[in-house]
């Protein structure tokens, strides 16, 4: 009966032991407008808007992609996007994406720009 115990005890451990620790998964990558969480849907372009920082996409009913931007500190509303390139970390080189807007993994609006001749992802509503 003692026996059992063990060989049981021993077999959970050897199992237990031998099976590999799950390794933390990067996340998938996004590169399109598609996959990026926290876009608004069904906003109309021109429509007033809240937050010009963070999370500030979203499509119209007809598939359009928009951003609630401010120009000249007027009250934020919806434009529409220049391409958009997915989630990207801030400060991260863009090269080939200049001009071009991604949000960062934080909801931060962000847009390619070169700055002391590297472009770069910078917080797009400065």
């Amino acid at each position: 009966m003692r026996w059992i115990l063990i060989a049981s005890v021993v077999s959970v451990l050897a199992v237990g032991l031998g099976s590999p620790v799950a390794a933390k998964a990067d996340p998938p990558s996004c590169d399109d407008a598609w996959c990026t969480p926290g876009v608004t849907p069904g906003v109309a372009l021109g429509a007033p808007c809240g937050d010009t920082g963070h999370y500030v996409f979203g499509t119209t009913s007809w598939g359009r992609l928009v951003f609630c931007g401010s120009p000249r500190r007027y009250e934020p509303r919806y434009f529409r996007s220049p391409s958009m390139m997915g989630v990207k970390d801030e400060h991260a080189v863009c090269q080939g994406h200049e001009a071009r807007v991604a949000q960062a993994p934080d909801g931060l609006f962000l847009s390619c720009q070169t700055i002391d001749g590297t472009p770069r992802w910078v917080r797009g509503d400065a």
